[in-house]
């Protein structure tokens, strides 16, 4: 689980990764990274190509907004991608958060790394001292 224990305005750069938890404390229109699981792809009708996106990781879900142009560039990735790292500009209107997304990339692959024997998410292996 993530700890809050950071001190204000320090969460990670791009290309680090901010937890959907910490997104609050960034400031409007900020270029961050943010990266989970594809909980809902939607593309309405009436949002004239617009792709929303919400991802999930272990502290929270985040809302990805993709413009057509963006969403042409990184349409594999948007399509088939079961787990995503987005790069982009937050935006906060009210109490709502969301990343327009800038950079799209599938990083699916990583989920493997759960089957592999002795994995441990803290990169420690089954067996080694802590």
């Amino acid at each position: 689980m993530y700890q809050i224990s950071a001190p204000p305005n320090t969460w990670p750069r791009p290309p680090h990764c901010v937890p959907h938890i910490r997104l609050d404390e960034v400031s409007n229109g900020a270029r961050v990274t943010v990266a989970g699981l594809v909980l809902v792809r939607q593309r309405p009708g009436t949002a004239k190509g617009v792709i929303f996106v919400t991802l999930e990781d272990e502290t929270g879900v985040c809302n990805v907004v993709i413009w057509a142009k963006v969403f042409e560039h990184y349409r594999r990735a948007v399509i088939a991608g079961r787990l995503l790292r987005v790069t982009g500009r937050l935006q906060r209107e009210s109490n709502v958060v969301h990343v327009l997304a800038e950079q799209i990339e599938d990083i699916s692959p990583l989920l493997d790394e759960l089957l592999r024997p002795g994995f441990h998410p803290d990169g420690t292996r089954a067996g080694d001292q802590p």
